[in-house]
């Protein structure tokens, strides 16, 4: 075979090649479409029957409303109508009473003059005294038309102009949320879930994050934050589940929320920051992320140790104080490559701690920085991240060569950063807290 015919193979091989790479990311860009058309048909068509169910609902509601304003209407009606006819019908029985009583009178009057000269007398008689105690000159009273009630309903016609111009304005459809989620990253046992507005005419005052569990039919969405950050971690959560995350927003001087933004699906691989069961001094919650210093000790000061060494550099660890005791200086939270030793302190070799009163240790000896005394409600965050790693064998490391750490360890609204010399390569680490008194209560998340 030529050499002209190796090349023209040679290419035809790659054109192939590029045809299939050409055609597999075309076949990408139509399920790509397919998916945006399957967005927009069944959002689409989820917004018509939320349109349909809520509009159907307030007819309803708006029909009842009318109907029952009416009734009651039309019973003050009644109720009036009855009130005032009651004492017109008193009246007229008593008027015509006293017209059958005349007439009576009259009958009797006729026939006495009518009778004769005999009878004339004893009839007269009979009839002048039936006369007198009829009282003619009596007459009940009868009200005047501006005395009796004249009903009518007053109607205010701007009723209808009101309803109109709240019935044009309500509702209102949108083709994109206001606010999307931007980021999902993964933590032990959590995700820091990031969101931003994408209409920028939105004012947002408030916003809304919920999530579920992805793939669960039973499963319905709980609200995990309503504030006004743009970030927030959602703590316990199972490693390797996927979770569906959506947020909304609420504008300046509004009760309403806005759409949903579109659901985005995260997951963490880490496993969720545990304490240590069974150390004494401690009782642990369920999910045993919170410890609570229970039994103290002037004496000791028992070190607790993570259940495993689950922090990584290039993570954020944090130490949440939900209550308090009495402070000592032996009091401490921090980082540590092992968990294994005695001591009764962090404030010891291959550890970084920051204790209670703010003072900060690196391998046992205290630095002259400082950082805000820890109180019910501090945040405590450690942050680490490789700065150089000298070379090292395995000759070497007994030589004493050096892992460079860089450490950020922030409280309240200051932070110290400084250069942690270790003997041996880390990438994984224990944490830990140690307490002289009772009534500490830490989450570590």
């Amino acid at each position: 075979m030529s050499v002209e015919v190796d090349v023209l193979l040679q290419e035809a091989k790659e054109s192939i090649e590029a045809a299939q790479n050409y055609r597999s990311e075309l076949q990408q860009r139509l399920h790509g479409l397919n998916q945006a058309r399957k967005q927009v048909r069944g959002s689409s068509s989820q917004a018509r029957e939320a349109l349909r169910r809520h509009f159907a609902e307030l007819q309803a509601a708006a029909s009842q409303l009318l109907t029952d304003r009416l009734t009651g209407l039309l019973a003050e009606v009644d109720t009036i109508e009855v009130d005032s006819i009651r004492p017109l019908d008193d009246c007229q029985s008593l008027i015509e009473h006293g017209v059958g009583q005349a007439d009576e009178l009259l009958r009797e009057g006729e026939a006495a003059l009518r009778c004769g000269i005999g009878e004339k007398e004893d009839k007269l008689g009979s009839f002048t005294k039936k006369a007198m105690h009829i009282q003619l000159d009596s007459l009940p009273e009868v009200p005047a038309l501006v005395d009796v009630p004249c009903v009518s309903a007053q109607l205010d016609d701007s009723l209808l102009g009101l309803l109109k111009d709240k019935v044009c304005r309500h509702g209102s459809v949108s083709s994109h949320p206001p606010v999307q989620i931007e980021e999902l990253q993964e933590r032990p046992g959590s995700i820091l879930v990031r969101w931003c507005k994408v209409d920028e005419d939105f004012a947002a005052a408030d916003y809304r994050l919920q999530h579920r569990r992805s793939g669960s039919g039973g499963s319905q969405y709980e609200d995990a934050y309503i504030g006004r950050d743009c970030e927030f971690l959602v703590l316990h959560l199972d490693p390797h589940i996927d979770y569906l995350f959506r947020v909304c927003a609420r504008g300046e001087g509004r009760t309403e929320w806005s759409p949903w933004s579109i659901p985005q699906t995260g997951y963490t691989t880490l496993a969720p920051h545990e304490w240590r069961g069974g150390t004494e001094g401690y009782i642990l919650s369920s999910r045993k992320n919170i410890a609570l210093r229970n039994d103290a000790s002037q004496s000791r000061c028992p070190v607790l140790y993570s259940n495993a060494p689950t922090y990584f550099c290039g993570q954020t660890l944090t130490f949440k104080i939900s209550a308090a005791g009495q402070t000592d200086r032996r009091d401490c939270l921090g980082v540590c490559i092992d968990g294994e030793r005695g001591e009764e302190s962090l404030q010891r070799d291959q550890a970084v701690c920051i204790s209670t009163n703010g003072a900060v240790f690196v391998n046992g000896k205290e630095m002259t920085n400082q950082l805000p005394a820890i109180a019910v409600g501090s945040a405590v965050t450690f942050d680490m991240e490789v700065v150089n790693l000298f070379p090292i064998s395995n000759n070497n490391l007994s030589e004493g060569s050096n892992f460079k750490l860089r450490v950020t360890i922030g409280s309240g609204n200051r932070e110290v950063v400084f250069d942690w010399l270790v003997d041996q390569a880390v990438d994984s680490f224990f944490f830990g807290c140690s307490f002289v008194h009772s009534g500490w209560k830490v989450l570590v998340f």
